[in-house]
């Protein structure tokens, strides 16, 4: 049996666990939760996805500006958690699946920075409307994890976020990018030293429910708990 630990969020909690369970008999998950600050859970993760959510505040990628469009009331509890949750896992050598904010909150942890509106930059409408996710094109880059994954160079994705990532942290790169140039998903450059890391913008967790094109959500699973097998076989 494999324990998949999945980051509390307080916005569409509810799609992440029967995305990563599914029907396998050998998976089972447990909420990290930043309410309960239940450390002792960490060591029992064989895996960990980090959940989407609210925006993270900026005083952790030292942003001073707080007032921002679209800003609303920041959980730094939930902040400092999930830093702790992913430098846990980097210092253990688990696997993590990164989805939307947990992407940012990867790139913050490792000395990246936000963009804190995307509108305000230039960039397309990245947000829900009407309570729908959106949705828009990626292009994969080739020698990557995720075109790897995907076995696609291009493909459709959903989207809700009004942020995105802005200068990349070192450790990683940009593996896919949006029509208008914003990051999509991140990974190691150095895979052979690291642990399966994935980080995606949209949410997997919603599309593998409404699409059939299961290239960037069930086979972004299917990897992952791959990672998640290997690593204790």
């Amino acid at each position: 049996m494999f324990t998949i630990g999945i980051t509390e969020s307080d916005t569409n909690f509810q799609y992440y666990a029967p995305f990563i369970k599914g029907v396998d008999d050998d998976i089972q998950v447990v909420t990290l939760s930043y309410r309960k600050q239940n450390v002792e859970d960490l060591s029992k993760c064989d895996g960990i996805v980090l959940s989407g959510g609210l925006d993270a505040h900026p005083k952790f990628y030292n942003h001073a500006r707080i007032n921002y469009p679209l800003a609303q009331d920041f959980n730094e509890v939930r902040d400092e958690w999930e830093l702790k949750v992913f430098e846990y896992a980097r210092l253990h050598r688990i696997p993590v699946l990164a989805i939307c904010r947990g992407m940012q909150i990867v790139n913050i942890a490792l000395g990246g920075d936000l963009i804190q509106d995307l509108e305000e930059h230039g960039k397309l409408n990245h947000r829900h409307v009407m309570d729908r996710d959106g949705v828009h094109d990626i292009q994969i880059e080739q020698n990557s994890l995720i075109f790897e994954i995907s076995n696609c160079g291009t493909g459709k994705v959903n989207s809700a976020h009004h942020q995105g990532l802005g200068v990349i942290a070192p450790e990683l790169m940009a593996s896919a990018y949006a029509e208008d140039e914003m990051i999509e998903a991140v990974e190691y450059k150095d895979k052979v030293n690291n642990s399966f890391l994935l980080g995606v913008q949209w949410h997997p967790e919603r599309l593998f429910k409404v699409s059939s094109n299961t290239s960037f959500s069930a086979n972004i699973r299917a990897a992952f708990l791959d990672a998640v097998r290997n690593k204790n076989s």
